[in-house]
């Protein structure tokens, strides 16, 4: 997966970060990789720490209680990882980045799910992150759908939900 640094990539890699935070330095490296980001700098134990806060930063925003506080706490991210955008040419050819060269990796990804989180919600909609709703889930899921009616962090906890509806409308005696 080639990770489009300020679009759905950055923002589903968060939503992974949240639901299963790396436990070492090494993996945090190894998971960065794997989405396609291009490592400039040794990953360093602060760089987990870092990557830790931003997560809980920005699931702050995926539980925002509505869309004002949600642009309110974004803003925030936004204005802490602000830099000016600059031409690279580091890894796939020119591209732009809105953070400093040379950055550790927690800042990096503070700058990169801050403007990719900012560009989702306003493309897709305000209302595009959020908790799956199957009781006892809480995973954090980033609607990327067409109909923009996402309900679950996935198919299977869709199908548990549907079923234990099912049972529940079974189980009620007709009246």
């Amino acid at each position: 997966m080639h990770l489009n640094p300020y679009g759905a990539d950055v923002v589903n890699f968060a939503v992974e970060l949240a639901n299963h935070p790396p436990a070492s330095a090494d993996e945090l490296a190894e998971r960065c990789r794997a989405a396609g980001l291009v490592l400039e700098r040794p990953v360093e134990a602060a760089d987990l720490d870092r990557t830790r806060e931003v997560i809980d930063t920005w699931t702050k925003v995926v539980d925002a209680a509505d869309e004002r506080e949600k642009a309110e706490l974004l803003n925030d991210m936004l204005a802490r990882s602000a830099a000016y955008p600059r031409l690279t040419d580091h890894a796939h050819g020119w591209h732009i980045h809105y953070r400093d060269d040379r950055q550790p990796l927690g800042a990096v990804l503070f700058a990169l799910i801050s403007v990719g989180t900012a560009l989702h919600l306003v493309n897709r909609g305000m209302d595009r992150l959020g908790r799956c709703a199957r009781e006892g889930c809480g995973q954090i899921f980033a609607d990327t759908s067409r109909t923009a009616r996402q309900r679950y962090c996935s198919q299977p906890c869709a199908n548990r939900d549907a079923v234990r509806r099912h049972r529940a409308r079974q189980s009620t005696p007709a009246t």
